[in-house]
């Protein structure tokens, strides 16, 4: 049995709000009740800390099977904890892909070795090739929970138009990686202050609204539920933003860098603040913030990327793409949207706990009686300089930072699997 006690609780789910004592056991909450003040032996002391749904992150990337020398399941489980999430979503352009069975079996059964509920999709094209469509249906009867290509935009028109007929049969989102690449000269860095500081073109808005806005209409034609991953620019949200009026089944997902970065992040740190799509202007990011008060954009999710130190020490044009997050992702957004007033944090637990798990379909009960004990709980004045990751990478513009809003404790299904109490 666990006993948390005297926790402020945050659960816009149940709308609950107050001082509460919470008792789990067998990985449920068994009882909840107005908190009295006393702490029981045994009990954890939660006066100082704000309890709340466990965080859901839809874009992750744990390079598992085919480049753990970046990162694994084990060890981006790990970052993921330490960050409050106990859901995680994996991309699927892993070596080899998971567009087969046996691939995907063996993510799936090397995710048990942790404690964290761990999901994956699985690629809509064979071999993230954008010629020929994956089983969908054999996929998803294996446990596939929804269907990309992140990484690599789908080009074919037709083609995506059956996959997003197929994943409305089959009722899961689809997410695509929306950047036209014949637009794009030098990937990683906006057309702007970022290339003009490197002497080449890089990457233009146009890249991404292009594709959104082919998609958008493709996704209302057929009635998918479309995911627009890491939307970067203004013309974006807006344009997601039109669509949500004319459908719901359209999504967006924001990083926690776009929200905290501008494209001068590129010329401050290289290669570290190098991802696709890019860090753009402060309009772009005002925008994008803008769209997460308005719910144009309904998720966060971090497109944990990670990549060697040696792979990222090539210069900023050979460089890969992406940075890491999980550890950062909470305080992060707490800070540039909570601590702001930009919005509320039963807002910041929509579109990082509840959102993300409605996309996906899966449990989102928060915190009542007889629900899953999938919690974090989180120390809103507590600030800690960023210097430690349990990622085998360290591919971020964070480190060194001051965060606040610390994550204290990530309970799934009962079990504490992270503390710093």
């Amino acid at each position: 049995m666990l006993k948390i006690q005297n926790a402020q609780v945050c659960d816009p789910v149940n709308k609950l709000s107050g001082r509460y004592d919470v008792t789990i056991e067998n990985g449920e909450i068994t009882d909840l009740n107005e908190a009295t003040g006393k702490i029981d032996e045994g009990a954890i002391d939660a006066s100082d800390y704000i309890l709340t749904l466990g965080l859901c992150d839809v874009h992750v990337h744990f390079r598992d099977p085919g480049q753990t020398h970046k990162e694994d399941i084990e060890t981006g489980a790990k970052c993921a904890i330490k960050g409050g999430f106990t859901d995680v979503v994996m991309m699927a352009n892993t070596n080899p892909t998971i567009d087969n069975l046996e691939t995907l079996e063996y993510v799936l059964n090397k995710s048990k070795i942790s404690p964290l509920n761990i999901h994956t999709c699985a690629s809509v094209t064979k071999g993230l090739k954008g010629k020929e469509l994956t089983d969908m249906d054999a996929l998803y009867s294996k446990g596939a929970i929804g269907f990309t290509d992140d990484g690599i935009p789908l080009m074919d028109a037709d083609l995506l138009k059956e996959a997003m007929i197929k994943a409305k049969e089959l009722d899961v989102p689809i997410s695509l990686h929306e950047e036209d690449k014949s637009l794009i000269k030098e990937n990683g860095l906006n057309h702007g202050a970022a290339s003009d500081y490197y002497g080449i073109y890089g990457s233009p808005r146009e890249a991404e609204t292009k594709l959104i806005k082919r998609d958008i209409e493709i996704a209302i034609e057929t009635g998918a539920k479309l995911n627009i991953q890491h939307i970067s620019s203004k013309e974006g949200v807006e344009l997601v933003r039109k669509a949500r009026k004319r459908c719901e089944n359209v999504f967006a997902e924001a990083t926690p860098h776009h929200i905290c970065l501008t494209e001068e992040a590129v010329i401050e740190n290289g290669a570290n603040a190098k991802m696709n799509p890019p860090l753009r202007t402060k309009k772009d990011r005002a925008a994008i913030i803008e769209g997460i008060k308005d719910g144009s954009i309904s998720i966060i999710a971090t497109d944990h990327a990670p990549h060697a130190k040696e792979e990222k020490d090539v210069g900023i044009l050979k460089a890969p793409s992406g940075i890491i997050g999980l550890e950062t992702s909470f305080s992060l957004c707490y800070e540039a949207l909570v601590e702001s007033k930009a919005i509320t944090l039963e807002k910041l637990i929509e579109v990082m706990a509840v959102n993300p798990r409605k996309l996906y379909n899966l449990p989102c009960e928060g915190i009542k009686v007889g629900a899953k004990a999938n919690l974090m709980m989180f120390a809103p004045w507590e600030k800690y300089v960023y210097d430690k990751s349990e990622s085998k990478s360290v591919n971020s513009p964070f480190f060194g930072r001051t965060l606040k809003g610390k994550v204290k404790a990530t309970i799934v299904e009962g079990k504490v699997v992270y503390e710093d109490l």
